[in-house]
């Protein structure tokens, strides 16, 4: 039996594991930290708990894409969904105006032509758009079939404000459907306007979040691998990638541990990667294109544990804005931020009435943070702890502006910054989804799957697309270099008989 050692435990890293131990691999999954999961960690503070990365997910409804995912991998066992509201499972402001998202094309069409009537046309043609490029990638269609350059390619390398610029004659229009774009930290010119249909879509079809935390997948998946003889091991952080002339064949920890591996897997950030390589397989030039490549933005988050029955669940996302733009928040001054923000509830029971938790999340760059590098959690001194306060306070008064009762409904808060982000995750700088997609690089800005070291493949948000269909999409392709695509696919299919 093939061993394979998997550096990272969060989605790629325990999705890889399992459809490789399933498929008679024996799988060794190696956390540096003392929880698994990624960006699927929770924590708890004072009886309240938070998510930290994977706050709701979409195409979940019966026999959608997610949904066929989750039997496959055995999730639908143990984690439990709760839809959003279906008629606004995203809210976004703009400059003082609400739009509601619903789920659905026609609702979406008929929403959305309410608040701009003679945009009616261009709705629909957006739509068509939205569900061809879906369908044309495996990343909407889960097929084995290559089509991701099927139709709708154009999309693929034209920037989403440029799309939207062509489709749209409001303003408005355009700004309010581009109110999503935290989700995947857009940049005007650069972000291809494929990611935004590929959430859009994803979104549209339904919405859920996760109840009692997105930890329970994590969970979930590590039992599945351990109850098919691999083992998931946390504290366990790898400080090398051991090579000979010609490939892979162990990985060290930095307790000395040695992992002999057939194969490794990486889903950590693909610059922490490198550092762990000292092998000519791969070249200065590679390494320097990789560690190159620019990354998404960071953010500052609040973490609100809200009194008891003072705050109704909020069964939407909400996107708040204080100008008329959502471009354009990672560039601020120190008077003008928070430019934007998501404010989003935890969804601790199923059903629930009152709020127990919530976060907020606005973006924030590593250079404000910078004089602190290098410091470790809890030790950071008195100016931290000041600037996250005075920060805090300002982000919550502007939600509490949009959302009045926010402010006075707070029991405690916490914070976390890019340092922090960048300690939990190994990201670059902090980022929040890792390597930025970037049309103006074109083949430059891709990480691939494959390296020159033969038996080292790569997965997790930075490979192929971040968020939960992404990066599972990015797991079955990285695993199809080792089990038949075809036998992964049949096997889905079996899960959904």
């Amino acid at each position: 039996m093939s061993k394979v050692v998997i550096i990272g435990s969060g989605l790629g890293g325990l999705s890889c594991g399992y459809i490789l131990q399933r498929n008679g691999y024996d799988v060794t999954i190696l956390e540096q930290g003392w929880q698994i999961g990624g960006c699927l960690q929770c924590f708890k503070r004072r009886g309240a708990k938070f998510e930290t990365g994977m706050h709701y997910i979409g195409s979940a409804a019966d026999g959608q894409t997610i949904d066929r995912m989750m039997h496959y991998l055995e999730l639908d066992r143990s984690v439990t969904l709760s839809a959003l509201d279906s008629s606004a499972y995203n809210t976004v402001n703009l400059a003082g105006r609400e739009y509601r998202f619903p789920n659905g094309r026609e609702a979406f069409i008929e929403q959305f032509s309410s608040y701009f009537p003679h945009e009616h046309e261009a709705l629909v043609r957006y739509m068509d758009i939205i569900e061809g490029i879906a369908s044309a990638s495996t990343l909407g269609s889960l097929t084995s079939e290559g089509r991701d350059v099927a139709i709708e390619s154009d999309y693929f390398t034209r920037s989403m404000d440029s799309v939207l610029d062509e489709l749209f004659e409001s303003d408005e229009l355009k700004s309010v459907l581009a109110g999503d774009i935290p989700l995947y930290a857009g940049e005007r010119g650069k972000t291809p306007f494929s990611q935004h249909a590929f959430i859009m879509n994803f979104y549209n079809k339904s919405a859920f979040r996760i109840v009692g935390g997105s930890d329970s997948i994590a969970l979930s998946l590590a039992e599945s691998i351990k109850v098919k003889g691999g083992q998931v091991l946390a504290n366990k952080r790898v400080v090398k990638i051991c090579c000979d002339d010609t490939k892979a064949t162990a990985v060290e920890t930095d307790s000395g541990e040695l992992y002999p591996a057939d194969y490794v897997i990486s889903t950590i950030h693909p610059t922490r990667l490198l550092e762990l390589l000292d092998t000519k397989l791969i070249r200065p030039a590679f390494r320097n294109r990789i560690t190159n490549i620019p990354q998404t933005t960071s953010g500052f988050v609040v973490y609100v544990k809200f009194k008891p029955q003072t705050m109704p669940y909020m069964n939407t996302n909400y996107f708040g804005y204080r100008g008329t733009t959502p471009w354009g928040c990672e560039d601020y001054t120190a008077e003008s931020w928070p430019k934007g923000f998501l404010y989003m509830h935890m969804c601790h029971k199923a059903d629930a009435e009152w709020a127990e938790s919530g976060v907020v999340i606005s973006y924030m760059k590593m250079a404000d943070v910078a004089e602190w590098q290098g410091t470790k959690i809890g030790r950071r001194g008195a100016e931290y702890e000041a600037f996250k306060r005075s920060h805090a306070e300002k982000l919550i008064a502007e939600v509490d502006r949009m959302c009045p009762g926010f402010a006075d409904s707070i029991e405690c808060y916490y914070t976390s910054t890019p340092l922090t982000y960048q300690d939990y995750t190994g990201t670059e700088a902090g980022s929040l989804y890792g390597v930025a997609k970037d049309i103006t690089l074109g083949a430059a800005g891709r990480v691939p799957y494959r390296t020159k070291v033969p038996n080292l493949l790569l997965a997790g948000q930075s490979v192929n697309s971040h968020g939960f269909l992404g990066v599972i999409v990015g797991s079955i392709v990285t695993c199809s270099e080792l089990v038949d695509p075809k036998l992964i696919y049949n096997q889905i299919n079996e899960a959904n008989r």
